[in-house]
């Protein structure tokens, strides 16, 4: 059909089309119903409450007093304030592998209370409430991290069966629920690594060494050497913070704490180079996300935290205040619905 535009009552002569469908789009003009339909079929009609994709998630972990939590909670990655609750896990666990789509947040393995689990669940981001079964990882496996771009989620498994460190890489198509699959070995054994990706390529950091190894996300196989870490590390940030580009790690800690952040670029391959500082010590698996231009540590500092601090991934320096957690929490994981390697 023709489309037309008034603007101001008066017909323009070049046609100004609608830059939606987010609520944050435009369609200045006077619209006929008809036009209005035409152009939300094509997906680019502003919708009120459609809001760009910006939301961080923290899930899980465990506090000084009552041990591993269900807890979700969520932020704003591109404000500061405080969390907010969000829903429960369907089981209680801490040291978690975390990942997601623009749409599907993913929570897998973990130690639960008392024992680890293969549990994987999943949450539809943009709204509230409980995670849902997805499938199982399999074997038990906790001290779990992942990554992920749009479409699959790599998982690395920690320590399997409650007994070693592990090598095994498993993923899962994120828009289907169902159990993980075997995807390779990575070039040494760990747990409480992070994971960091592009929408390309996924990068395992550390886990009870300075290893850092890579896979190509859309294959299968084992991982090949990407550089080192400044020394061997363990209880990383859990959560893909990413720009695309950049991947942002922190909490490289072995026997004590460390405020230390450190970056990569996870095209290339090399070391990690110094990136700043954290505003406090960490320790013990702080959860962390992104959206392209912002990363997100929360928790753990050494111990239980309730802080939330960010940094600006495209420059390097210190971290900055964002706001609290709803409780003090550590051996969380993190997931966005807006991280770099979506794109």
């Amino acid at each position: 059909m023709a489309i037309r535009n008034w603007q101001g009552g008066f017909i323009t002569a070049t046609e100004i089309t609608p830059t939606g469908p987010l609520e944050t789009g435009s369609a200045s003009g006077v619209w006929t119903l008809a036009e209005a339909a035409a152009y939300t079929e094509q997906g680019i009609w502003p919708t009120a409450g459609n809001l760009p994709p910006d939301r961080g998630i923290i899930g899980g972990g465990q506090d000084d007093i009552t041990g591993a939590q269900n807890i979700i909670q969520y932020i704003t990655i591109s404000s500061t304030g405080n969390a907010i609750d969000f829903g429960d896990l369907t089981v209680r666990r801490r040291d978690l592998g975390a990942l997601s789509s623009a749409t599907r947040g993913v929570f897998a393995g973990g130690y639960g209370d008392p024992n680890p689990v293969n549990t994987i669940d999943y949450i539809t981001i943009a709204s509230t409430g409980d995670a849902i079964d997805f499938g199982d990882l399999t074997v038990i496996a906790s001290g779990t991290s992942a990554c992920s771009n749009s479409t699959r989620g790599i998982i690395f498994l920690g320590i399997t069966n409650d007994t070693s460190n592990s090598d095994i890489i498993e993923f899962v198509t994120i828009a289907s629920a169902a159990n993980s699959t075997d995807f390779g070995d990575l070039t040494n054994s760990q747990r409480t690594s992070q994971g960091l990706s592009s929408s390309t390529r996924a990068v395992r950091c550390g886990g009870f060494s300075n290893v850092m190894d890579y896979v190509t996300i859309s294959s299968t196989g084992n991982a090949t050497d990407f550089g080192d870490l400044p020394r061997s590390a363990y209880y990383l940030s859990s959560g893909n913070c990413t720009s695309g580009t950049r991947g942002i790690i922190s909490s490289i800690s072995g026997a004590s704490a460390s405020n230390e952040i450190n970056y990569i670029t996870i095209a290339s391959t090399g070391n990690s180079v110094d990136f700043g500082d954290a505003t406090t010590t960490l320790n013990n698996n702080p959860a962390s996300c992104s959206n392209t231009t912002r990363g997100i540590i929360a928790g753990s500092a050494p111990n239980s935290s309730n802080i939330i601090q960010y940094v600006t991934i495209a420059s390097t320096g210190n971290a900055i205040d964002f706001g609290d957690l709803t409780s003090a929490i550590y051996y969380s994981s993190g997931l966005s619905d807006c991280h770099g390697a979506l794109s």
